[in-house]
């Protein structure tokens, strides 16, 4: 009988806490020059981040500001970074030495000295509900 009950108890804590909560990142990216191709949104994780992101959308460059919305990404550290993709062919631009010829930023205005930020640089924690991401484009 009391293992029955503990096995009762642990089944039901484990279904009252649930999957993880998600949520919305709303991406305000300042900056664009308006008219030309797209803006491209990537929100990453650590394991992550400058590669193959987990959750990615992308507008057309209409205004100088454009708004991203991603939804259902798990609460937790994220970063969160941005670029127009002027001439629309999917890629960010690069001239021979590798620095971008596109816009780009990321989340908490990161910037890197010799390189790209790193994730501590342009993490935001993402809670259950929306959270609002500026990102500059420079």
């Amino acid at each position: 009988m009391r293992i029955q009950f503990t096995a009762l108890l642990c089944c039901t804590l484990l279904l009252a806490a649930g999957p993880a909560q998600a949520a919305t990142v709303e991406v305000r990216v300042t900056g664009v020059s308006a008219g030309k191709g797209k803006v491209n949104v990537a929100v990453c994780d650590r394991e992550r981040f400058l590669k193959q992101c987990l959750y990615s959308a992308s507008v057309p460059a209409q205004a100088s500001e454009v708004v991203v919305s991603l939804k259902d990404i798990p609460a937790g550290t994220w970063a969160v970074l941005a670029y127009q993709d002027e001439n629309d062919n999917g890629e960010l631009d690069r001239n021979f030495i590798g620095i971008p010829r596109e816009n780009y930023g990321f989340s908490r205005n990161a910037a890197g000295r010799f390189g790209p930020p790193g994730f501590d640089d342009a993490a935001i924690e993402v809670r259950e509900g929306t959270t609002t991401a500026p990102v500059h484009l420079r």
